[in-house]
Parts: C-alpha cells; structure tokens; sequence
C-alpha cells in the first residue's frame, strides 16, 4: 500500500498535488483542509481520509473528526491536526497515542516537515508531512508517501512540490 499524506493547504490545491498523488492507494490529510473543494479534489485522486485543523469551519467541522484512527495495511495509524512534536508532544497527543498505541502517528499545523521514529512508544513513526499550502511561514511545500509492506512502514518520500522533480532544491537554489 503507498499513503499519500498531506497537511495544511489552507484552501490551495497546489497543482502538483495531483501528479504527487497520482499513484497512491489512499490519501491521509492532517487538518488545516481550509475548504471542501479541497477535499473533493482529493478524493478524484484517491480514497481520502482527513481530521480538521485549527483554520478549518464549521463545513468541514460537520465532515471531519478531530482525531482519526485507522487501519492501512495492517498498521494502526492515529491522525490529528495539532500535536506538537516529538520530545514535546501535547497532553491531547500523548493521550491519543497512550490510549491506542499506534505504529504511526500523523500531524500538522506546525507546517514543520518530520518524521522520525519515537522509541518512547515502541518506535511509533511520527509524520508530520510539512505545509502543501501557500500561508504560513513554510519556506517549501511538501508532501510525504509512505509505502507500507507487510504490516511495515518501509519507504518515506517527501515531495517538494514546488521543484519540477519533486526533489529538495539544491543549496545554491
């Protein structure tokens, strides 16, 4: 299975979301959503899952739950928009994380791209996947793709969505 997860448009469809996207099996959006347009475009692409953020009204309120749980491909996932981050998670995350031991646990709203293993809970894999959107103090717009195998998250890819490759621009760019 290959997990596109996104975060924070604020309401913008970055046009290489969709190429970005285009071969993921589901799509998993942090929260900051900003409008449903957003989410039916999404959802042209493949399967989408969201929480609303923090920005997101009463619309996508009515939708989106705060906290999702699920199940991709045999490993437990809990997603929700404001989470701080590992080291320094918030009481609602730890909260969250304590009560159903995921393997991966997805955020936003920092619009901080991250992901790293947390050895405090069983080396659950902490994704926050950055800002897609234009507001915000982002410097670079991304998206991550997580590829899971056998009940495994076995390969993360960030997408820079602003470069032609998808690539990080190099330091003199």
């Amino acid at each position: 299975m290959l997990l596109g997860i996104v975060s924070d448009t604020h309401g913008y469809f970055h046009p290489e979301l969709e190429r970005a996207l285009a071969d993921v099996d589901l799509i998993l959006h942090a929260g900051d959503v900003g409008s449903e347009e957003i989410l039916d475009r999404l959802e042209q692409i493949a399967p989408t899952r969201a929480v609303y953020g923090n920005v997101d009204g009463l619309a996508l309120q009515r939708r989106l739950p705060e906290v999702l749980e699920l199940d991709a491909a045999g490993i437990k996932i809990v997603m929700m928009h404001i989470a701080g981050r590992p080291g320094r998670l918030d009481a609602s995350a730890r909260t969250e994380i304590e009560r159903a031991l995921p393997q991966m646990f997805i955020c936003g709203h920092s619009h901080i791209l991250q992901i790293e293993r947390i050895r405090e809970y069983g080396a659950m894999l902490f994704v926050n996947p950055g800002a897609a959107g234009k507001q915000g103090l982002h410097r670079h717009k991304t998206c991550v793709r997580i590829r899971i195998e056998d009940g495994r998250a076995l390969q993360a890819e960030v997408v820079h969505l602003d470069e032609p490759n998808g690539q990080p621009p190099t330091s003199d760019g």
